[in-house]
């Protein structure tokens, strides 16, 4: 199952304690509750860059992300010697912006409301990890760290665009 990381060649080229410090997201990575502040960064983030991009362009640069932090998770649990450390959040970071998919392409009414109550379902997915969300975890090491964030991404996207669609 360690054959994905032949997609990602570049991490061997990666200073590992640099990268470490990218994976959590430098000082916010030391913090109590590090996966929460990883995700408020990615909310900011993605409030930022995201809203109001096509969605052609949205997903391309959502995966673009994905895939980086996949190959930075992977160094740093390396780095680590753990298996998703909770001190590493680049992995939440890096699936927020997915959660807004829809809702953020070209621009939407009240988008702070939106940023929170994204936000919200994401940790709510990200903390109970419920329709089999936990097994990917499984998965061996960045992918493993990264994809069970992008799997609680779009779980909360489902709900977040239903939501908009009532409201």
């Amino acid at each position: 199952m360690d054959d994905w990381r032949k997609y990602c060649p570049w991490t061997k080229a990666l200073p590992p304690r640099q990268t470490a410090g990218l994976a959590t997201l430098w000082a916010l990575g030391k913090l109590k509750a590090p996966g929460t502040w990883g995700s408020v960064a990615g909310a900011l983030f993605a409030g930022i860059f995201f809203y109001g991009m096509n969605p052609v362009s949205y997903i391309v640069m959502c995966a673009v992300l994905i895939y980086i932090a996949v190959g930075v998770c992977d160094v740093a649990e390396a780095y680590f010697g753990e298996k998703d450390p909770g001190k590493i959040n680049f992995d939440e970071f890096a699936a927020m912006p997915l959660c807004y998919f829809g809702v953020f392409s070209y621009g939407c009414a009240r988008p702070i409301l939106w940023l929170l109550v994204g936000f919200a379902l994401f940790r709510v997915f990200d903390i109970l990890k419920p329709f089999g969300i936990k097994k990917i975890q499984n998965l061996s090491g960045g992918l493993g760290c990264v994809m069970d964030d992008v799997a609680a991404a779009a779980a909360a996207c489902l709900i977040l665009n239903i939501i908009k669609i009532f409201v």
